[in-house]
């Protein structure tokens, strides 16, 4: 499996229909623009979408080197899923984009529940965010390819996410023994060579054409991750808490995963 590289005219045509789908089927859906500072500096602006009917929250903005970065948490299926389509260099014989897919087990109280995100509102539109609480960056191996023929059993959103990385979508082993046990198709799933003795990083292999472990890195620099609580107080002291607010973290994640050239992964001579 290896990470499949797309022509602009395919990438958008791909979004377009993704697009469409999305309206079509997530009708009820609620937005919400927020305009978020990067690590780096730059201002960008980051949609969320809630669409409490079928219980997910999506995030989707562009980071400083032209990525496009979407994440969607399916909170029916406990599934998360991140995309990311990575601009190519055409003068090291890429084509324009890189689409990768990853896949793991969404975790209670990772981010706010969708019919709360689908309330949320904000005064100034036009603030800039800083994530109130920066998460430490979490470690990921994904040791498993997936096929996108038999995915609709574990979430109808990763047909629609990952149908333009086909054969770079990966999860962990460790989250599919999660979803076997609820009786998932395990025929999707197909391990990958992460644990080869003497399979090195792609930062340390000079052959392009050898294959390597690759390490991809993001990190969602704004979501809504805990619901805050205030207290009404009567006149005998009691009270009762109500919401009041969201509290919002940074996230990093780092997927290690197998390619069969380090052409494939080209951003590791950059770190």
């Amino acid at each position: 499996m290896f990470a499949r590289w797309i022509s602009p005219g395919s990438v958008r045509l791909t979004l377009l229909l993704w697009l469409l789908t999305v309206s079509v089927s997530l009708g009820s859906a609620s937005e919400l623009k927020v305009r978020v500072r990067l690590a780096d500096g730059q201002i960008t602006d980051a949609l969320l979408e809630a669409d409490s009917e079928r219980d997910s929250i999506t995030v989707e903005f562009k980071q400083g080197d032209g990525t496009l970065i979407t994440f969607v948490a399916d909170f029916k299926q406990d599934v998360k899923i991140f995309r990311a389509l990575i601009l190519g260099e055409l003068e090291r014989g890429q084509s324009q984009y890189q689409a990768l897919c990853f896949i793991t087990r969404l975790n209670h109280n990772e981010i706010i529940p969708s019919e709360s995100m689908a309330r949320l509102r904000q005064k100034n539109p036009l603030a800039i965010r800083t994530a109130e609480e920066k998460r430490s960056t979490e470690m990921l191996s994904m040791d498993v390819a997936v096929n996108l023929t038999w995915t609709w059993q574990l979430s109808t959103h990763i047909h629609n996410m990952c149908n333009v990385a086909l054969e770079a979508v990966y999860t962990r082993e460790a989250d599919i023994r999660h979803w076997l046990d609820r009786g998932m198709e395990g025929s999707m799933f197909e391990l990958q060579a992460v644990a080869v003795p003497g399979l090195q990083s792609c930062g340390t292999v000079k052959d392009l054409w050898q294959p390597c472990l690759c390490s991809y890195n993001l990190r969602l620099e704004w979501y809504p991750c805990l619901l805050k609580y205030c207290r009404n107080r009567d006149v005998s002291g009691r009270g009762s808490p109500y919401k009041c607010g969201i509290k919002s973290c940074s996230k990093g994640y780092q997927f290690t995963y197998y390619v069969p050239h380090k052409q494939l992964c080209l951003w590791e001579e950059e770190t």
